[in-house]
């Protein structure tokens, strides 16, 4: 490493500071305080430890590099600029304007150096989490005594507010039961919330959380360069822990009249003040977007020696390489290559009924073996979700060879560390927990969905009948909730044999989550030799059975999940010419071309009646003002499943005299 100048890592800090308060005060829109505080930081990070390429932004075995704190993306979008990634001063000047690749919280995709979404406080902690999983667990597939192809850290900086949001306690709690070694949080410990000093909410003993988790924990003066290279260093040795380094840093930093003060976190600084903050700064307040030539040259020499580095990288993978089944086993994980047979590998059914939950986990083992990458998990409840991959060992503290993750208790934790082992690369990711707890995980689904992440969820236990637990654990609005979550592909299958379409469409997507809703209950499965086949669960919805398929039915009863069954039963006795549509994903359903849609659901058909134990939400899309519903009008209860099909009408009987009250009027 070159000998640390002191002089020339000021000035690029307070570069850093003057160009991330003029992106502010060009947008009128921002928060410049976490970027003057943090300047100091992230400068010596960036120049002295932080090993990416920015000619090769997607270089497999680069640092990661994530700002919890997204507010603060004025910095990040300043130090891209700087190390090369395809970011311009131009970029810059259109900070949070409408199209630009500088919006007001770093997006994933977007540009290339940003590496994952961030803006709800706490989650980009938990995806850092998830990304030194993945390192651990791919330099466990992919290393060799004679070469080491992952070799990375994970670097995350957060603030007061990520460490306030209780999902930090669940991912760093995991990240040192697992002793995640290469993950370094750095926490820019300024006291400053927006309401004013932090201690009006906060009191905690950071170091002895942190301790007690099982980390290493480092403190420094977060604008002394020398002690935040020492310290850098120090956290980059650790061998057993990971680590969390408290900066302690003055908001505003380099501010004559608003450093240390609430005032500077979310407003710009103004025209005045900013003029003040350069002049302190030894910048020409005149001046505005401007870097110095010697910056530009410790930036560029970084990028020339990171160059070398992943040159030097490309050379261990060549070498590596010459074993060609490593090489395919390498690429088949970061393209998430799919067995073209992966059909031919799906169980096949008895015909006994069988829940769709078990029916989930039975396709999981059957296909693991074939889709190496696929890696998953539950928030302690694997017996239940059905979702272990027998003989595939877990992960655990020293062993990343396995595929199976014990979470425990941790549903958000667990949504946002599947978001960071996906945004790394290498590995695809599935987490179960009781549906009704979706909405524990719900903002960090938003993320996946806004990201276009292929994370899989798997929530069992979908409907009321769960049973005896009572209306606490049986989701009833969570289903339109869901639907309403836009690029979230949400498949409730009716039987076997369409959960295992499910898990061959959620596996095919690489542009967004999916949601797999299961019953705990025991279902009939569809004999595939009498209606359709199961295939159509692709399409969304298909046309099950019609009593007179040459003639316009009737009325159509419109089902997903655990009610199609039920309504086709109850159409059958029936001696109206009926149609029974299995609906398991309206979005996969919209998705069709409009001729097909019309086919399975005819616009002459005005008599409809959606079927689902779940609120009515949002069949009026269906169903129209002509049609009904058998839905949930409130909560479930607590009771044998049996009992409260009977008691809120689930029953063929039940469904039977809503079909004939009315047809009748």
């Amino acid at each position: 490493m070159s000998k640390l100048d002191l002089n020339e890592m000021l000035l690029a800090a307070n570069t850093l500071r003057c160009l991330a308060a003029d992106e502010v005060q060009s947008a009128n829109s921002g928060h410049p305080g976490v970027a003057l505080g943090l300047a100091d930081v992230a400068a010596v990070l960036w120049l002295r430890h932080l090993k990416l390429c920015g000619s090769d932004p997607a270089w497999a075995d680069r640092d990661r590099f994530v700002m919890s704190g997204g507010h603060g993306s004025s910095l990040l979008y300043a130090l891209l600029h700087l190390s090369g990634h395809a970011l311009s001063m131009d970029d810059l000047k259109q900070f949070r304007q409408l199209g630009s690749k500088t919006p007001g919280h770093p997006e994933y995709g977007i540009v290339p150096g940003v590496e994952t979404t961030t803006g709800p406080l706490g989650q980009g902690i938990a995806n850092g989490v998830g990304m030194a999983i993945a390192e651990r667990m791919m330099a466990a597939r992919f290393n060799t005594p004679e070469h080491t192809l992952v070799d990375h850290r994970t670097w995350v900086t957060c603030g007061d507010g990520d460490l306030e949001e209780g999902i930090s306690h669940e991912a760093c709690s995991m990240a040192g039961n697992l002793g995640l070694n290469k993950l370094i949080l750095l926490y820019d410990s300024n006291r400053i919330s927006i309401e004013g000093r932090v201690d009006i909410t906060m009191s905690d003993d950071t170091k002895k959380r942190f301790e007690g988790y099982g980390w290493r924990v480092f403190t420094c003066d977060g604008h002394d360069i020398a002690a935040i290279d020492r310290t850098l260093r120090k956290a980059a040795k650790s061998e057993d822990k990971p680590v969390l380094v408290i900066c302690e840093t003055t908001i505003g930093k380099g501010s004559p009249n608003k450093a240390d003060s609430a005032s500077c976190h979310g407003a710009p600084l103004g025209a005045e003040e900013l003029r003040l903050t350069k002049q302190a700064l030894g910048f020409n307040p005149d001046e505005t977007f401007v870097v110095p030539e010697a910056v530009r040259s410790l930036f560029a020499a970084r990028a020339a020696k990171m160059k070398r580095v992943r040159n030097a990288w490309k050379r261990t993978a060549k070498a590596a390489f010459a074993d060609i089944k490593l090489k395919a086993a390498w690429e088949a994980c970061l393209k998430n290559t799919l067995p073209e047979d992966l059909e031919d590998h799906l169980p096949v059914w008895d015909g006994k009924p069988v829940s769709t939950r078990v029916a989930s986990g039975k396709v999981l083992n059957a296909i693991a073996p074939v889709v190496p990458w696929l890696v998953g998990g539950s928030a302690d409840l694997a017996p239940s979700n059905m979702t272990y991959l027998n003989g595939m060992g877990d992960i655990a503290k020293g062993d990343f060879t396995g595929r199976n993750f014990r979470f425990g208790v941790r549903e958000q934790g667990m949504a946002a560390i599947m978001n960071g082992i996906t945004v790394h690369g290498g590995l695809r990711t599935f987490g179960g927990t009781f549906f009704v707890f979706c909405d524990y995980c719900r903002p960090v689904m938003r993320v996946a969905a806004l990201m276009g992440l292929p994370v899989i969820y798997v929530l069992t236990h979908d409907s009321f009948y769960v049973g005896e637990d009572g209306p606490t654990h049986e989701p009833i609005e969570q289903l339109p909730a869901m639907r309403a979550m836009p690029n979230m592909c949400v498949l409730r299958p009716a039987d076997a044999t369409e959960t295992a379409v499910a898990w061959e469409v959620a596996l095919s997507r690489k542009h967004g989550p999916t949601a797999l809703l299961l019953s705990r209950q025991n279902l009939p499965v569809i004999d595939r030799t009498v209606y359709p086949s199961a295939d159509e669960t692709a399409r969304g919805a298909y046309i099950l059975w019609q009593r007179n398929p040459d003639k316009t039915p009737e009325a159509i009863l419109i089902a997903s999940g655990s009610e199609v069954s039920l309504a086709l039963e109850a159409a059958q006795t029936d001696g109206r010419n009926l149609r029974v549509v299995s609906m398991p994903s309206w979005e996969l359903f919209e998705a069709q071309n409009a001729a097909y849609r019309k086919r399975v659901l005819p616009p002459s058909v005005k008599k409809r009646i959606a079927v689902e134990a779940a609120s009515a939400f949002g069949w009026e899309r269906y169903i129209g003002d002509e049609g009904t519903t058998l839905t949930m009008g409130g909560f479930g209860a607590s009771g044998p499943a049996g009992k409260l099909a009977e008691y809120f009408g689930f029953t063929v009987e039940g469904l039977s005299a809503l079909i004939n009250d009315y047809l009748s009027k």
